[in-house]
Order: C-alpha cells, then sequence, then structure tokens
C-alpha cells in the first residue's frame, strides 16, 4: 500500500511537471508561427511542443525514481515498510546499525544501494541525451 501512494505521488508530480513544460513551449515563438501558418491543433501538439517539453521530463524521471528508492529504504531502515521476513536495503542497513562491530553489514547495502541510484541517474541522462531535440540546433 505504501509503494503504490508513494507512486501515486511521484506519477502526480511528474504530471504537473509535464503540465508546467507545456505552458512554457505553448508560448513560444515557433509555436505562435505553426498557429498563424494554420497548422492543427494535433500537429502543433506532436511535432512542436511534445518533442520539446519530454527532455526536462525525461531529465526529472530518473531523480523522481531515485527520491522513491530512496524514501523506501529510509522507511525500511525506520521499521515502517516491507514486513520482516522480505528482505530489503533499510532491514539490512538497520541490522548492520544494531551489529556496528560487523562493518561489511552496513557497508554492502549501502554500496548496492549507491551503485543502483547512480546506474539509474546515468541511464536517465543517457535517455535525455538521446531524445534531446536541441542537440542540433546549437552551434558548435
Amino acid at each position: 500500500m505504501l509503494t503504490f501512494i508513494l507512486t501515486l505521488i511521484g506519477w502526480i508530480s511528474i504530471t504537473y511537471y509535464m503540465r508546467g513544460e507545456f505552458y512554457r513551449e505553448k508560448a513560444r515563438d515557433y509555436v505562435s508561427a505553426a498557429v498563424s501558418m494554420g497548422a492543427k491543433n494535433k500537429k502543433i501538439i506532436f511535432s512542436h511542443i511534445l518533442p520539446n517539453s519530454l527532455t526536462p521530463v525525461i531529465s526529472f524521471a530518473p531523480f523522481a525514481i531515485v527520491a522513491n528508492i530512496f524514501s523506501l529504504v529510509s522507511l525500511d531502515f525506520l521499521g515502517f515498510g516491507l514486513p520482516p521476513p522480505t528482505p530489503s536495503w533499510g532491514q539490512l542497513m538497520q541490522q548492520g546499525v544494531v551489529n556496528i562491530e560487523y562493518w561489511w553489514l552496513i557497508t554492502t547495502p549501502l554500496i548496492a544501494m549507491f551503485l543502483t541510484l547512480l546506474a539509474i541517474v546515468f541511464i536517465g541522462e543517457a535517455i535525455r541525451e538521446a531524445f534531446d531535440p536541441k542537440v542540433y540546433s546549437r552551434m558548435r
């Protein structure tokens, strides 16, 4: 249930972000030029506004995923997450804090979490670079 709520909150924040990007792109000169040339709304949305507004949303998505994973790990660490027989990073770190003399019990889940979150950010940035429509318009 908690995972569903966090997913819903993350999804809603991305939709608000997307809505703001659409409003920002709608005020640009190339959209006004397309309207004055008589382009249909569907053509303007899918050809002009959507490609230019997806790049910031794609940049925002990996950080939202990382924030959701981090909040779930934090809740598991505090004891409000998954039930005890289910393994999670938060419970592993909590067991490492209880048995602090065994340092590898806390460093292993921390390193695994760090590498996973870093990989998500790098993959998200690579996807953003692949879909960025403004790459070819830069002066070199």
